[in-house]
């Protein structure tokens, strides 16, 4: 059986992750801040699927965290074979309304903790000729929208470069980038939903299934739906001006900053 970690394993796209790679046979280690639910999640994905369920209590907000995860990752004796750096959150208010300390908070999360995760886990897995990294970025990578979608900008562009570099290694990097998911991202960031259209909302669970796929197809982008998949057809032709300014008005409507 093969292991995989999962930070921001308790809700959302972590926890879909959880359920489908429960379901598949592969055992778990559960990374979040909150011990009572992690401990909740690997007793039921234990109980329900006969997996061992390992829980890892930490806050990629801090580098006592981050050291946490990234040496659980180095750990030779006992391998993860799949890294899915799912944790983030976004920031409700247009920039200079956030404080530098979120601003800098978000940035530790997205990018610092993504950054040094996948170095420890591709290390390891190289030595060991397989493995693979999902690193969860966002549909906001590929519009002009602040902090969140300049950070998930760069997690895009760092996954397939390190893909690039790690070619014929065993070891496959891959951003998932998905849009509007039912989870409760926007409800902890205070953001409102109701007025997201209904055809923009994704299933979780169908989402990571579409997600494992692109995987194991060798991709290392995955816009998994085919109307997201259009959307950023038009995002490619649209002039950066245009494009701008409506992603402005509709970021503050709908998105994170």
């Amino acid at each position: 059986m093969t292991t995989a970690l999962i930070t921001g394993s308790t809700a959302g796209i972590g926890a879909a992750f959880a359920r489908r790679l429960a379901a598949d046979g592969h055992n778990l280690v559960l990374v979040a801040r909150t011990t009572e639910r992690l401990t909740e999640q690997a007793t039921e994905l234990h109980d329900r699927h006969g997996i061992e369920a390992e829980v890892l209590t930490a806050d990629l907000a801090t580098d006592a965290g981050i050291e946490a995860v990234a040496a659980r990752l180095g750990d030779r004796k006992d391998p993860v074979d799949l890294l899915v750096n799912n944790a983030g959150f976004g920031n409700k208010g247009r920039y200079l309304d956030v404080s530098m300390a979120d601003e800098l908070r978000m940035l530790k999360v997205h990018v610092e903790a993504v950054l040094r995760l996948t170095s420890a886990a591709t290390a390891a897995m190289r030595e060991r000729g397989r493995g693979g990294v999902v690193n969860v970025a966002s549909v906001a990578a590929f519009v002009p929208r602040g902090t969140y979608g300049a950070s998930k900008a760069w997690v895009v562009q760092f996954t397939q470069g390190a893909a690039r570099d790690l070619a014929g290694s065993g070891v496959r990097l891959m951003a998932l980038c998905p849009g509007f998911v039912r989870t409760e991202f926007h409800e902890r960031a205070g953001m409102g939903t109701d007025n997201i259209p209904n055809w923009m909302w994704l299933d979780a669970d169908k989402l990571v299934a579409a997600a494992l796929t692109d995987l194991a197809h060798g991709k290392t982008l995955s816009v998994p739906d085919p109307r997201y998949k259009a959307l950023m057809g038009l995002v490619k032709v649209a002039p950066r001006g245009l494009l701008g300014g409506i992603t402005s008005k509709t970021g503050r409507k709908y998105g994170p900053q």
